[in-house]
């Protein structure tokens, strides 16, 4: 169903990926014996996940641009940076191309993306891209679309990348979510050396996000010797900043210097309230805890990174990659062709490798590479 391609690493030395101990863990946590097998595993993993300049390892060929197709994309929110900077590369890969796009905002909630998909089917779209959401809550919507013999794309729509027939999808795009969830929670088993306590934010609304964030426990629990403090699910919609800042202030009252760790679904949407909370309660942008977004990589989050500003670590997403790919399976649905089954590469940014990009851009010649396949300038 997809073809997962090797990815390209290079090695950070433990020192530039691990900190140092965690000063003010309460006592018992801190003369804990420490999960040693899963501590070396996750900084052989961490070490092994800062992608490098690769050549283009995506599909060669393909179908030659169709011709005046127009494609609406559907967000789940345009408020998730994600969502929106996909929606950024599809733009830029229909202009290529030679196509419209529109985009319509389902603004967070399951009516109005239900409204979004009625109205993309009712356009008489050429092709619907479901844009961060769970396709299987717009069932009927999608049964319509595929009356109408409309091809409907993902984008995080589900856990693995190409075709998705029980949802109704021509094809998903995405990193592997397994990948992104490992490499998050093995930071965290590798920054604290063993030792600290854990809170992970969640949208259990959302079953993709669900999905995430139960892999990241998972991992984080092969370490015994760290805690998870809490599992907070805060949904991702209109309140998301006022309710991140408000369990920021709780959990710092409740826990203090316990806490040591987050890991947030997404970096943008949880991080960037959480970080004014705890600066509000004086807490020190490069002290705990140190802030995981395990998803998108938003340009706000690489700003905190460089700065030290409340985040240690995202794992973005090549969005405007993905936005080209999205097009490009469009091209092959069209031509009646198989999806690619492409899955793009996952990336490990921190402060050491973040330099001056505010974006995941792989520079591997994408770009040209599919216009090449589509025959165009």
């Amino acid at each position: 169903m997809r073809n997962i391609k090797k990815r390209a690493v290079v090695f950070l030395s433990a020192t530039a990926l691990v900190a140092g101990p965690l000063a003010g863990f309460a006592a018992s946590s801190a003369n804990a014996a420490v999960c040693t097998a899963a501590l070396a595993n996750a900084q052989k993993a961490v070490a092994a996940s800062v992608a490098v300049k690769a050549p283009w390892d995506g599909p060669k060929s393909g179908p030659k641009a169709a011709k005046g197709k127009t494609l609406i994309y559907v967000a789940q929110t345009m408020q998730n940076g994600g969502v929106a900077g996909a929606a950024a590369g599809v733009k830029e890969a229909a202009k290529a191309i030679g196509w419209k796009v529109r985009v319509i905002d389902g603004q967070g909630t399951p009516a109005g993306i239900s409204s979004a998909m009625s109205q993309a089917v009712t356009l008489k779209a050429d092709g619907i891209i479901v844009g961060g959401f769970d396709p299987a809550t717009t069932k009927a919507e999608i049964s319509a679309a595929k009356a109408a013999k409309i091809p409907v794309i993902g984008w995080h729509a589900a856990a693995t990348s190409g075709p998705q027939a029980s949802l109704g999808l021509f094809s998903n795009v995405t990193t592997l979510r397994a990948d992104v969830s490992k490499v998050s929670a093995d930071w965290v088993i590798a920054d604290s050396k063993g030792t600290g306590g854990v809170v992970i934010f969640t949208d259990s609304s959302i079953p993709f996000a669900e999905g995430k964030s139960q892999e990241i426990k998972a991992e984080v629990e092969t370490c015994n010797s760290l805690k998870i403090l809490e599992y907070a699910n805060i949904p991702i919609g209109d309140s998301i900043s006022t309710l991140v800042a408000a369990k920021t202030t709780a959990l710092v009252a409740q826990f203090g210097d316990q806490w040591t760790h987050s890991i947030s679904i997404n970096g943008g949407l949880y991080i960037t309230p959480m970080a004014a909370a705890l600066r509000a309660a004086g807490k020190s942008g490069t002290g705990f805890p140190h802030n995981v977004g395990a998803g998108d990589g938003s340009a706000d989050e690489y700003a905190r990174i460089a700065a030290g500003d409340f985040q240690s670590v995202t794992v973005p997403e090549p969005l405007t990659m993905q936005g080209w790919q999205i097009v490009d399976e469009f091209n092959r649905a069209f031509s009646k062709q198989k999806a690619s089954g492409y899955v793009p590469v996952v990336h490990l940014v921190t402060k050491a490798n973040a330099g001056n990009s505010t974006v995941w851009d792989p520079q591997n010649g994408y770009r040209t590479e599919y216009k090449k396949i589509w025959g165009v300038k």
